[in-house]
């Protein structure tokens, strides 16, 4: 059995193989399957072991903008942030007011539904190694329902994704 040490404490933690809720990503719904995590039996942190994170955010970004439900705040931060964008660069290039940005992330306000499409384009667009994405991004548009998803279930081993 692998021991590491805790960031927590700094005792002796063990890695286990096991499901993981993602929340340093800023999205609440996210679990990782089947991935390593320092476990501390001492104060009971939790450390992700996240091999190659470039590439789980690209396919997490895919997830989010391709899912079939509208939009929420975390989704709008989770897209923006992964194109490097600043509020304000963000809510030029969809031509709103930084307020508005900032009200859809904090959930403040309702996402119109062009907006939520821009946002999605917008992101597989600009988002590194994603443009061959954006014909089934757009594809995918009418399958967009008005309820919140529940939550997105990423596999590390081969950045295969679900809705559950």
């Amino acid at each position: 059995m692998k021991k590491e040490t805790c960031s927590g404490c700094g005792a002796m933690a063990t890695v286990v193989r096991g499901d993981y809720r993602y929340v340093e990503s800023g999205l609440n719904n996210v679990i990782l399957l089947g991935i390593e995590i320092i476990r501390c039996p001492k104060c009971g942190n939790e450390d992700p072991i996240i091999p190659r994170i470039a590439g789980l955010h690209r396919a997490l970004a895919y997830a989010v903008a391709s899912q079939p439900f509208r939009l929420q705040g975390e989704d709008v931060r989770f897209l923006r942030k992964y194109v490097a964008m600043t509020q304000a660069e963000f809510a030029g290039l969809l031509h709103v007011h930084k307020s508005n940005l900032s009200k859809w992330e904090h959930n403040e306000d309702k996402i119109g539904d062009q907006s939520d499409r821009l946002i999605r384009a917008v992101a597989i667009a600009l988002g590194e190694g994603l443009q061959k994405k954006i014909g089934e991004v757009v594809k995918s548009f009418p399958e967009i329902r008005q309820s919140a998803r529940r939550r997105i279930e990423l596999n590390v081993e081969d950045y295969s994704w679900k809705v559950a």
